[in-house]
């Protein structure tokens, strides 16, 4: 049970306590009292922090040897089949605002007031239908995150995240080399053809932000990882809205089912995630890696209230649940609860620190006194775990 980005720090807000301490959670904090808690670093010194990085890490896939960018890995989740001379770069349609030129408008939203993908996929297929050709390809994603295609693509490693400058000048953050020039131009012409498209004269006319422009980032080539069946011998699926850990489960050979309503935003359908991860179980799933993002979404926006609200959802519309539907079956089981990184409410992006996990085996309870799982919970324990594909092997342990 992963909740991305939920590990936070103390806010005055919140009387120094964290999203995660101030959260009702009965079902996260029972875990925590009954199971190992401890520290782990998902993502290795030296990379940066973003999910797919730590996610492979959690899924038992050292980063070091199998990380080669988000973007492929949506890409796979998408459905698009690429050449070895292909590069996938994940397009954001984000939101800028300001007067002059392109370099001096300020990212106001890396998710556009997280468009809906109904409205994206109008914007995406215009761009598409206006700059696409033989060399570039736009694939629709789900609402704002979306994929370029780029055959024999120019050398392109000076991008920017777009949710780590919200609230700033985009030209400081422009690509700048010659090489990757083929795509500061295509973000700028799409800013041009976006930014009175009819869509978001409409946006604007409901008092939302206009998705403007796209913003190209974390190019990679075509993705391999070893079968997830062949490595831990274990059917496995992913439960998930978002292409980059939908595409993980692809190319690990795992199932992924298609969850209605799950959006990847706090209006995701969580009952739904914790449908499917039953039903999995009950078709043939020895392991089933349930992914949230919301959490991580509020903490890009700083928004605290919704941060706690993703929190106390996965607690109870998605745990409450699968604790009941395994006590009922009577058969030992076991979960491995935590965050992949930081998303602090203070930053408004992810960071590189330890976060806490939980491994709950219903065969072998604990007794940790009444144990609030949070940052806390996994210091004051003393474990601490340095890689984070440890976890999988911590938790297949017979």
């Amino acid at each position: 049970m992963l909740g991305d980005g939920m590990a936070d720090l103390p806010l005055a807000v919140l009387g120094k306590k964290t999203p995660l301490e101030a959260a009702n959670k009965p079902c996260m904090d029972m875990l925590a009292s009954k199971g190992i808690n401890g520290l782990v670093d998902t993502v290795p010194e030296g990379m940066v922090p973003e999910s797919d990085t730590a996610n492979l890490a959690v899924m038992g896939y050292d980063p070091r040897v199998y990380s080669k960018g988000r973007s492929p890995l949506e890409a796979a989740s998408m459905g698009i089949k690429m050449a070895d001379d292909e590069t996938a770069i994940r397009a954001n349609i984000v939101a800028l605002g300001g007067d002059g030129e392109y370099e001096d408008l300020i990212m106001l939203d890396h998710s556009s007031d997280e468009i809906p993908t109904e409205e994206a996929r109008v914007l995406i297929e215009a761009v598409q239908q206006k700059f696409g050709n033989d060399i570039l390809r736009l694939y629709c994603g789900i609402s704002y995150r979306h994929c370029l295609i780029w055959k024999n693509c120019p050398e392109f490693n000076d991008f920017s995240r777009p949710h780590d400058i919200i609230g700033r000048r985009v030209g400081d953050y422009l690509p700048k080399s010659e090489s990757s020039r083929p795509m500061l131009e295509l973000m700028k012409a799409s800013y041009e053809f976006l930014n009175n498209h009819p869509l978001n004269i409409d946006r604007a006319s409901r008092g939302l932000k206009k998705a403007n422009s796209l913003w190209l980032w974390s190019p990679g080539k075509k993705p391999s990882l070893p079968d997830f069946k062949q490595k831990t011998g274990l059917n496995g699926s992913v439960v998930c809205a978002v292409d980059l850990i939908k595409g993980i489960g692809f190319c690990a050979g795992m199932r992924v089912p298609s969850v209605k309503g799950a959006t990847g935003a706090i209006e995701t359908n969580f009952a739904g995630k914790r449908d499917s991860a039953i039903n999995e179980l009950e078709n043939g799933a020895d392991l089933v890696y349930i992914h949230v993002e919301a959490p991580d979404e509020a903490g890009h926006q700083g928004k605290v209230a919704e941060k706690i609200k993703a929190i106390e959802k996965i607690d109870s519309e998605i745990l409450k649940g699968l604790l009941e539907y395994m006590n009922k079956k009577g058969e030992r089981y076991k979960i491995l609860l935590l965050p992949d990184h930081p998303t602090p409410i203070s930053a408004r992006t992810h960071t590189r620190a330890p976060v806490p996990f939980v491994i709950y085996d219903s065969a072998n309870e604990l007794d940790n006194g009444n144990i609030c799982y949070c940052e806390n919970s996994g210091r004051e324990s003393g474990l601490y775990l340095e890689r984070g594909e440890m976890l999988m092997e911590r938790l297949l342990e017979k």
